[in-house]
């Protein structure tokens, strides 16, 4: 449903009973879109994906993997926070 705001078709990737993520290419760019059918699952992926560091867009029960100037105009589309992960250095 999130995917529909941002006039993307997802092409799913991971369909668990913890989350569901898929990837949208569109002349726009890229990026994925991850749902969690509890917000509780979402707090446990973005706390694993802080390990990588990034930057998310988040909203309740979703959150989008994109480059930050992208996130940017995404929200618009969509609403939700910029959230800037800390990763870790090898």
């Amino acid at each position: 449903m999130i995917a529909s705001l941002t006039d993307c078709k997802p092409e799913i990737r991971i369909e668990a009973d913890q989350l569901r993520e898929g990837v949208c290419r569109t002349a726009r760019g890229d990026w994925t879109v991850t749902t969690f059918p509890q917000e509780k699952f979402k707090e446990t992926w973005l706390d694993a994906a802080a390990v990588y560091g990034g930057t998310y867009l988040v909203g309740p029960r979703w959150a989008i993997g994109a480059q930050p100037a992208l996130l940017k105009k995404l929200r618009a589309d969509v609403g939700g926070e910029l959230r800037k992960l800390r990763g870790t250095s090898g």
